[in-house]
């Protein structure tokens, strides 16, 4: 599904300057990049693609506003934490606010991870979410492309969803780290008493 930037910003406006709107937040996850990180899962995703892992981050309501330096100091305060990854929903749509996020944990020895239903080409031109080239240039790993359920791989080896999407490395020193635990499961039980079940589970949600 084609989306254009103007599909999104009614309900975007809504997210102040220097917030963040989440559907869901974890610590020291190791199924969603390369060591242990944080994960942000950002609300908001206009593609509905069958066979979503998140359907319930498909709205732009507001759900959760965080702002940016809570969350910077959120994360940085777990020391087990040696990166972040952003997943949703779609990051590149709050691109602004993730820049800033990615910047200040960058800049405390964080290393910075995106997943996207947009492609590489896609963020980099014309027609790309507001801010994409500002979040792109802090990334030190993406993966691009839309989940398609046809084209599913099902696989706990691989690092990617179906086969039409691609693992960007854009930082030399994380090449030989694309081994995550992506064939195991985590169960984080929040202080409210929800779970968030992320990771590796073949055919169903991630």
């Amino acid at each position: 599904m084609e989306t254009k930037p103007t599909e999104a910003s009614p309900a975007l406006a809504k997210i102040p300057n220097g917030y963040v709107n989440i559907m869901g937040y974890v610590d020291e996850s190791e199924v969603n990049g390369p060591g242990c990180r944080a994960v942000i899962w950002v609300q908001g995703c206009p593609r509905q693609c069958s066979g979503c892992f998140n359907p319930e981050s498909w709205s732009f309501r507001i759900n959760q506003l965080i702002s940016v330096d809570f969350l910077a100091e959120k994360i940085l305060r777990k020391p087990k934490n040696t990166g972040v990854t952003f997943s949703g929903g779609e990051p590149f749509w709050q691109a602004s606010a993730l820049a800033s996020l990615a910047r200040q944990l960058k800049a405390a020895g964080l290393n910075v991870m995106s997943f996207t239903g947009f492609t590489l080409k896609q963020l980099q031109s014309e027609s790309a979410p507001p801010n994409s080239a500002r979040l792109l240039a802090e990334l030190d790993i993406l993966i691009d492309g839309p989940f398609v359920e046809c084209l599913a791989i099902n696989s706990p080896t691989s690092l990617v969803s179906s086969s039409n999407q691609a693992v960007h490395v854009f930082n030399p020193d994380l090449t030989n780290q694309m081994n995550w635990a992506s064939d195991q499961i985590e169960i984080h039980i929040l202080k409210d008493g929800s779970r968030i079940v992320t990771g590796y589970q073949g055919s169903l949600s991630k």
